[in-house]
């Protein structure tokens, strides 16, 4: 059979692929993913993607060349027979596991695998079933469950399972959690500055810069810095967005940090991060001892705050989404409408 070199590309946001044709049918690879080759081109600065796209595209040529079976490329061959639901329930966990996720969403996915598997007195998954399941659950936690159920049921009906149990099944609407934002954002962080000072740093970094406390701060190092401090480097794989991001860093913060060496973490000063936690326990006991938070205010709130702050200084629903990290701009709608921001000004409403 006679195979084309695959060709290298950009898409329209930049995001390099890999394009080649098998058997009359096109297929384009971002990563190394589905022939177990650990290359993410985009995961790399723009000016690099090029380099990495051209060593994938050398990988795949390799492996579409070879006698390899190409289960990971065509949907029938991804299909396995098994004898009921449940083995291909457990393939698709399996799937899943060896998939490159986070550790807490292939914990999640493991946890909602095994008390499912106790609901269950035979071999078939019924809607019914899932739905006695489901009702456990109330309020978000019925919709996240129902969220990682519903991945595992999907991949094992690519697998080959017949049954789709989950197609009558609905979200539940629930109110909105809001993270309480300061209004008084200099005392909160006076008081905190005196509790602990990592903390602090915490909160300054998820207030001014706007990032994520518990991963993308918590695993900074000095290496993510640019040399003078001013920007903030977080590659893909590493903030909840998947995309590259650069992240301005304001003075304020600058005046706090001490440069340590470039692999330690900025937390530890070791390679390793403090454990996925610590901030966590921190924000708790901060909390017990504190007279000035509020009922609703919790870490995030500093996120939040900030992102009242910008959008207050630019009216702009662009600038905010570049800032938050989010995925379009419909994202940041709905994030301003949990922030209960107002759309309308007194000028706005009907005069008599």
């Amino acid at each position: 059979m006679s195979v084309k070199y695959p060709k290298v590309k950009f898409d329209s946001k930049q995001r390099i692929y890999v394009s080649f044709y098998l058997n009359n049918k096109r297929y384009r690879f971002f990563n190394g993913k589905k022939i177990n080759v650990e290359i993410y081109p985009n995961s790399f600065p723009i000016e690099k993607r090029l380099e990495m796209g051209k060593l994938l595209a050398a990988e795949v040529y390799k492996f579409i060349t070879s006698e390899l079976a190409f289960n990971g490329l065509i949907p029938e061959n991804k299909k396995q027979y098994c004898i009921n639901d449940m083995q291909y329930f457990k393939l698709a966990l399996e799937n899943k596991l060896k998939g490159d996720y986070s550790l807490k969403y292939k914990s999640m996915l493991r946890f909602v695998y095994d008390k499912f598997l106790k609901e269950i007195d035979s071999n078939s998954i019924t809607s019914d079933e899932i739905n006695s399941f489901l009702n456990q659950y109330v309020g978000v936690s019925y919709n996240t469950i129902k969220r990682h159920l519903n991945v595992l049921i999907n991949d094992a009906i690519t697998l080959g399972m017949n049954s789709r149990p989950m197609e009558s099944i609905k979200a539940k609407k629930t109110k909105a959690k809001l993270h309480k934002p300061f209004d008084n954002i200099n005392d909160i962080l006076d008081d905190i500055k005196l509790f602990n000072s990592k903390l602090y740093l915490c909160c300054l970094l998820t207030y001014g810069c706007l990032l994520r406390p518990h991963r993308e701060i918590r695993e900074l190092t000095w290496n993510d810095f640019s040399d003078d401090l001013k920007y903030i480097h977080l590659s893909g794989h590493r903030n909840k967005s998947g995309r590259n991001r650069i992240v301005p860093v304001p003075s304020y913060i600058r005046d706090v940090l001490v440069r340590g060496e470039r692999l330690h973490n900025i937390f530890s000063n070791q390679p390793q991060p403090l454990n996925k936690d610590y901030f966590k326990t921190l924000w708790h006991r901060f909390k017990k001892q504190s007279n000035v938070l509020e009922q609703g205010q919790t870490l995030y709130s500093f996120r939040h705050s900030g992102a009242i702050e910008i959008f207050k200084r630019t009216g702009s629903i662009t600038k905010l989404q570049k800032a938050m990290g989010h995925s379009s701009i419909n994202v940041s709608l709905t994030y301003l409408r949990g922030l209960e921001i107002a759309e309308l000004k007194e000028e706005d409403m009907p005069m008599v």
